[in-house]
């Protein structure tokens, strides 16, 4: 039996729950197993994308303000880009998915990324490179918001099996990012220019996939493109929807912090700069198996709760033995960071559980990402500010442990089993 088929397989063009083919009297046919197939392999190699224009500058971050002569508050500014960048241009995808189709959006997301990641290194200066990232993170930003939209549309009765996937395909995608970057650079003789151009090669890959659903005009909510879109769901009215976009934001605050700074602080405790990416690597790759398995015991929990607990107490002890013992304990304090860093797989997971129809997907992963996203902007430059001005990482961890409190009061908030439609 193909595993992607199943009782409630979505239609081509599938339905939401109230506005698609079946509430309008018209009969679609299944979509045959190999477009499934296609639609995973898109979403699969479309997540390994998501974050190595992020992961892969953090190992090489001394190398890059040296280069480019940036100073460290300047360098907490380019750690602040990628959510300053998905929360702008989060909120412009559900407007391009109803126009043009997700899946032709996340194609485009796939270009953006391909060029951005060509362009920075050899655009010349600061604000280049930052222009160069910003084009890259665009294409990241609208893929992040439509990802679960995708997962809801063509797999509705296995959101937590495809999350789960896709979420272990982003967690692999940061993972290699971080570890291979150094030894990649060095293999191209020594160039931090090349070692952060070669990821492109992946982002060219993801392409491909995607092309043969670019005229596929119609969004999660079921009309085609150009019609009149469905009375527009008052999100802010939810209290689930602010809770999950706090929660959404505070994990993003702190794996940015943690992907842009980490190497820093293991290079700054006398570890060696390839060791340290692949510190960095092993936090990333917890997310690889955890990733795929947390999605599917949330959708099998009425509420979410128990799991931000463990999540959360994981990266206390994680914050504290990185303020004692960043050296002694280096890989356990990895490996519980990266435990702690998987609240964004259950949070993808929470987006889908938290919504019944299409549209409702739709509004609330642009508002929680996007509003999340925003959030999350001043972590990372204020990280780099105390670290500037406090002369050691004792302030900037407090923080980093500080933040986890309200991140837990709005996760345990958000896991409860409601929905945002019947809230507004």
């Amino acid at each position: 039996m193909d595993p992607m088929r199943h009782d409630e397989t979505p239609t081509l063009s599938p339905p939401s729950a109230a506005t698609g083919a079946e509430a309008s009297g018209r009969t679609e046919q299944a979509p045959s197993p190999w477009v499934l197939r296609i639609v995973t392999l898109g979403l699969v190699l479309a997540a390994l994308n998501l974050r190595p224009a992020i992961t892969s500058l953090g190992p090489l971050l001394e190398e890059v303000r040296d280069g480019l002569h940036m100073s460290g508050s300047i360098a907490g500014v380019l750690t602040s880009v990628p959510p300053l960048c998905f929360a702008l241009f989060g909120f412009a995808a559900p407007r391009l998915a109803r126009r043009f189709g997700p899946a032709a959006v996340v194609c485009a997301g796939m270009v953006a990324i391909a060029a951005g990641l060509l362009l920075r290194p050899f655009v010349g200066g600061t604000v280049g490179f930052l222009a160069a990232s910003a084009l890259a993170l665009m294409g990241i930003a609208v893929s992040n918001v439509l990802m679960p939209v995708i997962v809801k549309r063509w797999f509705p009765d296995r959101v937590g099996t495809v999350t789960g996937l896709y979420s272990m395909a982003l967690a692999l995608g940061t993972a290699l990012a971080a570890a291979l970057t150094v030894p990649v650079t060095n293999a191209l003789g020594g160039s931090w220019r090349t070692g952060l151009a070669v990821w492109a090669v992946l982002a060219v890959a993801a392409v491909l996939p995607w092309i043969p659903f670019v005229r596929d005009r119609r969004d999660a909510s079921g009309p085609a493109a150009g019609t009149p879109a469905p009375p527009a769901l008052r999100i802010t009215r939810s209290r689930t929807a602010w809770a999950m976009a706090c929660f959404f934001g505070l994990q993003a605050t702190a794996a940015y912090i943690t992907m842009g700074w980490m190497p820093q602080i293991f290079r700054d405790a006398g570890i060696p700069a390839g060791t340290a990416g692949v510190l960095l690597a092993v936090t990333m790759a917890m997310g690889v198996p955890l990733a795929f398995v947390i999605p599917r015991v949330a959708t099998r929990l009425r509420t979410q709760g128990p799991i931000v607990l463990v999540l959360s107490g994981c990266g206390l002890i994680g914050y504290a033995g990185l303020w004692a013992a960043p050296a002694a304990g280096a890989w356990l304090w990895a490996i519980l960071l990266g435990v702690a860093n998987c609240a964004f797989p259950l949070a993808l997971t929470m987006i889908g559980m938290r919504s019944r129809t299409g549209p409702g997907v739709v509004r609330l992963s642009a508002f929680a990402q996007s509003t999340g996203y925003l959030l999350s902007i001043p972590g990372p430059l204020l990280v780099g500010v105390l670290y500037q001005h406090s002369g050691g990482w004792g302030v900037p961890i407090a923080l980093m442990a500080g933040l986890l409190v309200p991140q837990t009061v709005a996760g345990m908030l958000a896991g409860r089993a409601r929905t945002v439609e019947d809230e507004c």
